[in-house]
């Protein structure tokens, strides 16, 4: 992210190569090995851990959990080793008062030879290692001390930045940080402030330029988290700057379609065919809605709602109010099976009533999709239901008034916006997931979308009781499992594995498929499997198996993680658990416990689970709350790492800040920006232009269509 302002750009976007030291092969590598382009992307590379050069260390005190050490001693010898060029090393014997210690060197031993000179004073630093017993250093740094002060010359804390394998044969730790300080001297003074001075003054930061200067040669370490807390400031005020804008220029320009009145769909659907009480979460949910699109602005809502908390009965509602006002709908789904159970389902839950549904799909046959682009001109189609079908170019809407996006984090943006234009004005937009996102990662992510939550489950249902067992308990297991068919229910058994990993110690599902049907032989018992490997009609077939209960168990990857919604399956299997990530678990957890009766899902593991591993599990036995566990799971693997809430990690790069660490930072944050744009809704204001500035550089204000 690039924060200089138009005056400055010209030497904070010169090519590394020209930085004193630098030149054009080395540039190159810290392009490719670390995307270092500019001096503005190397100011902004910090580093990841700090050590504390004031530090001496004891020979005598160095054991193997220290994972740095600075000595002060004497080197008393040196010899090299090895006959051939690739073996061949120089060792030194480092001593203190406290015993000795071997300094290795396999490359630059020639220069050290020249320059190091016995019985002189040397500081060394590196990472210690044992080698026969006996503890050395490989490649550490070594250092002459000032002669007037032995600890002049090492007083500060020194940065330790990523690197590669193949960047630091030509680019160690040492030079990098040689290199900073190049780039520290040559931009120190043209470094523009990024803020306003009122907030600056206001919240006490550091000016922009001291903060860079002590994030990369911290004075001391009371300077260092003074420079933490400005850059992590900028890092999420901008985040937020950018989110909030776009909602607010968007909630003042995008005019929305009105619906006047809920009429005969909604209320005839309402006293008729409801199948079951609403619960207070889905009435708050639905005035929220009703809300939004009867203002006249458009709606661009997020709907988060655990797993069977009856999101898809809330948007079926929305569509309804839709056509009473004599508007079209569409939902879009990311699979073939969802959009085929969503059309399903909401043909049961229409019976009788005069709304028309259609189905679109990739596998939809040529005469049948004619036939649906013509009725939807007509208007003759008050529902499309189907997957990215919806969005080629010959699906045309003659008044097409909400679009609903279900697990919308499956589609990229271009996509997304094919369906907006599909409207001479924008429709109004209601995006759902099943996959609960932690507050902080929503303010960042979604935080330009009204978010509704749906946090209860519909009466009657009973929380699925969660086993955590590991092989040894396996003839327990098929023993509950016989007696759960018996009882006339039917089982999942998921595997994160197609086929035998060479590379990974986990079930897969063809050797457990196999396993399966000689513990349930047949014909007592029939299996079937399923997995994104399958044929679409192979997979098809199975599928229905299970659906119409002819089938006692279904083996299958995650692909069932999404889409499959079967009553009468009560227990779910998931072997190899500590392979998956807490949110995929929950959402497979939750193919069960859709029926009146108790469900059970069982997480088969390894005996020798890791200590993270073991803690995950653990979870998931502990509770069923989808929002504790998305909680739980950003603080264990970060939010770029979350499986099932984004496309391929956060659309924007963290390079200071944590979502998780940081969350007081971040809502504290949020209200400084909502705060100026409530008093500044366009950024006019002389104090405000530095703002407006770095907008117009991201150009926030032009593309609304790519709201995520």
């Amino acid at each position: 992210m690039i924060f200089c302002m138009n005056t400055e750009k010209e030497i904070l976007n010169t090519d590394i190569k020209f930085l004193q030291g630098v030149g054009p092969k080395k540039a190159e590598l810290l392009f490719s090995e670390l995307k270092i382009s500019t001096f503005n992307d190397m100011l902004y590379y910090f580093p990841f851990r700090y050590i504390d050069r004031t530090i001496f260390y004891k020979v005598g005190d160095i054991s193997p959990d220290i994972p740095y050490v600075q000595l002060y001693g004497e080197i008393v010898s040196m010899r090299t080793e090895g006959k051939n060029s690739r073996a061949k090393r120089l060792v030194c014997r480092f001593v203190d008062s406290t015993g000795s210690i071997e300094l290795v060197f396999f490359q630059g031993y020639k220069w050290l030879m020249e320059k190091i000179k016995p019985r002189e004073k040397y500081v060394v630093f590196g990472k210690p290692s044992f080698f026969n017993s006996e503890i050395n250093m490989v490649h550490p740094e070594i250092d002459i001390p000032d002669s007037e002060n032995t600890n002049a010359s090492m007083s500060n804390i020194s940065g330790v930045y990523n690197s590669t394998e193949k960047l630091r044969n030509y680019i160690g730790n040492k030079l990098f940080v040689k290199l900073m300080f190049n780039l520290l001297n040559t931009v120190m003074h043209k470094i523009p402030e990024t803020l306003p001075s009122y907030i600056v003054n206001k919240y006490r930061l550091l000016g922009l330029p001291e903060a860079l200067q002590n994030i990369h040669f911290p004075r001391n370490l009371a300077a260092l988290e003074s420079a933490r807390n400005r850059l992590k400031f900028d890092e999420l005020f901008f985040i937020q700057l950018r989110v909030l804008y776009q909602r607010s220029e968007r909630k003042q320009t995008c005019r929305g379609f009105v619906f006047k009145s809920v009429g005969k769909h909604f209320n005839h659907f309402f006293e008729n065919n409801l199948p079951f009480q609403l619960t207070g979460a889905q009435k708050r949910v639905i005035r929220e809605i009703r809300n939004d699109t009867g203002c006249g602005k458009q709606m661009n809502r997020l709907l988060q709602g655990d797993v069977g908390s009856g999101k898809t009965l809330v948007a079926l509602m929305v569509m309804l109010i839709a056509a009473d006002n004599g508007f079209q709908s569409c939902l879009m789904a990311p699979t073939e099976i969802l959009a085929t159970q969503h059309f399903e389902s909401i043909q049961n839950l229409l019976a009788g009533m005069d709304i028309k549904t259609a189905l679109l799909t990739g596998s939809t046959k040529k005469k049948e999709r004619t036939a649906i682009h013509k009725a939807l001109i007509e208007g003759n189609i008050n529902i499309l239901i189907g997957t990215h079908a919806l969005i080629e170019d010959e699906v045309q809407f003659v008044r097409l008034g909400m679009v609903i996006i279900d697990e919308q984090h499956r589609f990229g943006v271009e996509q997304r916006a094919k369906l907006w234009k599909k409207s001479e004005n924008p429709p109004h937009i209601l995006v759902m997931t099943a996959t609960p996102i932690p507050r902080t990662l929503a303010m960042t992510v979604y935080g330009d979308l009204d978010t509704s939550i749906i946090d209860e489950l519909p009466a009657g249902r009973k929380s699925v009781k969660t086993i955590l067992f590991n092989d040894s308990k396996r003839l327990v297991l098929f023993g509950f499992l016989r007696e759960q068919i018996a009882a006339g229910r039917q089982v999942y058994i998921v595997y994160p594995l197609i086929k035998e990993s060479e590379k990974m110690d986990f079930k897969d599902l063809e050797d457990g498929y196999e396993s399966i049907v000689r513990a349930f032989p047949p014909p007592e018992y029939v299996t079937v499997a399923v997995h994104g490997k399958m044929k679409p009609a192979e997979k098809d077939i199975s599928m229905k198996l299970f659906v119409e209960g002819k089938a006692h168990i279904m083996v299958a990857t995650s692909v069932i993680e999404v889409g499959v919604n079967v009553p009468n399956a009560s227990v779910m299997v998931i072997e190899s658990a500590e392979r998956f990530g807490l949110s995929q678990l929950h959402q497979l957890r939750g193919r069960v416990g859709r029926g009146a009766s108790q469900s059970y899902c069982i997480l088969m593991a390894d005996y020798k689970l890791n200590k993270e591993s073991k803690k995950r599990l653990e979870l998931m036995v502990e509770t069923n709350d989808g929002f504790k566990i998305a909680e739980e799971d950003m603080k264990m693997r970060g939010p770029g790492d979350l499986e099932g809430t984004m496309q391929s990690g956060l659309p924007f790069e963290l390079r200071i800040s944590d979502l998780n660490r940081d969350s007081k930072l971040l809502e504290a944050v949020r209200k400084i920006v909502e705060n100026i744009l409530e008093n500044d809704p366009h950024l006019e204001t002389e104090d405000n232009k530095v703002l407006k500035d770095f907008l117009n550089r991201q150009n926030i204000q032009k593309d609304f269509s790519k709201i995520s």
